[in-house]
């Protein structure tokens, strides 16, 4: 039976534990993190799971450390398993597994290396993504590849559903994979880092709306902030304004001339962009609360005094 340690967190770190578990592997430690105060847990937890059968768990901050590292030395691993785990693992603790270290990365690498790979994709107005298990070293998502799982990003999916997707995918590729990984079976690609790039993380400012911009790529701002992460807004007179849900933009030019406007139609909430053409807002908060409009009851002229908003 292969022995395995694993640092995992999040969902897909939940699904790919389950597989390996699954399988038979016999993990002898679970490494995570302490969930945030500061941050909204919408997603499973690792430490649960592995507490649910029986395994150790450890939430070090730092995984580095030379104590923990010396820890992790004592069980002997086959191998070590990275599950969207936050934090880089260094030249000791990959060097510690008898059978190599691997990581599962939220796209199809080489592209959108680094930070949440889901949202920038999402951003980019990519129509695919996936998950990717690859070999790791000391340079962040460059090792081999051993299997991969694309998925489709439809035009009006929001990050959370595509992350949805990529943690099946996750979950698809490790389960197909890991006979032949256990087995020493598994072929690795080399990747072409030169076919893909490095990108960061995100912050809640990250989500202002130039509304400056063309349509479409207002829209895949909005889907990829949209919730459970902090969503995208923009400042007006009467306050913020926080866009959760639009719809990809057909076309259709709007009455203002390019000029970055918001306004009400026939009930329903529609911005124009900077190229002119009109997207449709779903779902809007204004200070917190719910912008709804309904020919009946024009909400949004009671408040703005104005059947149109310029946005710049």
């Amino acid at each position: 039976m292969s022995r395995a340690i694993v640092f995992a967190y999040h969902n897909v770190g939940v699904r790919c534990l389950s597989v390996l578990l699954a399988h038979g592997v016999d993990v002898v430690r679970v490494v995570t993190h302490k969930d945030s105060p500061t941050e909204t847990i919408w997603f499973d937890s690792v430490a649960e799971l592995a507490a649910r059968h029986g395994i150790p768990v450890i939430t070090p901050e730092d995984p580095n450390d030379p104590a923990v590292v010396a820890e992790l030395t004592s069980l002997q691993p086959d191998f070590l398993f990275s599950f969207y785990y936050r934090l880089m693992l260094k030249a000791p603790l990959l060097a510690l597994p008898k059978h190599g270290a691997w990581n599962m990365h939220g796209s199809l690498l080489p592209k959108y290396r680094g930070r949440v790979p889901v949202n920038w994709a999402v951003i980019h107005g990519e129509r695919e993504t996936g998950a990717t298990l690859h070999q790791m070293v000391e340079k962040p998502d460059a090792g081999g590849i051993v299997a991969q799982q694309a998925v489709p990003i439809l035009p009006d999916d929001t990050a959370l559903e595509v992350f949805n997707k990529v943690t099946l995918a996750a979950e698809m590729a490790l389960d197909r994979v890991l006979p032949d990984l256990l087995a020493g079976r598994a072929t690795l690609r080399p990747q072409d880092l030169a076919a893909g790039s490095y990108f960061g993380g995100r912050k809640a400012e990250d989500g202002r709306i130039d509304w400056t911009r063309p349509a479409a790529q207002v829209h895949d701002l909005i889907r990829a902030v949209a919730p459970p992460y902090p969503g995208a807004f923009s400042d007006t007179p009467k306050g913020r304004l926080r866009v959760l849900r639009s719809l990809h933009p057909t076309g259709e030019t709007g009455p203002h001339g390019g000029r970055p406007t918001l306004f009400s139609r026939e009930g329903r909430l529609f911005a124009e962009c900077g190229d002119g053409r009109i997207l449709r807002l779903l779902a809007v908060e204004l200070q917190g609360l719910p912008l709804v409009t309904a020919p009946a009851n024009n909400q949004f002229t009671a408040i703005f005094g104005t059947p149109a908003l310029p946005l710049s």
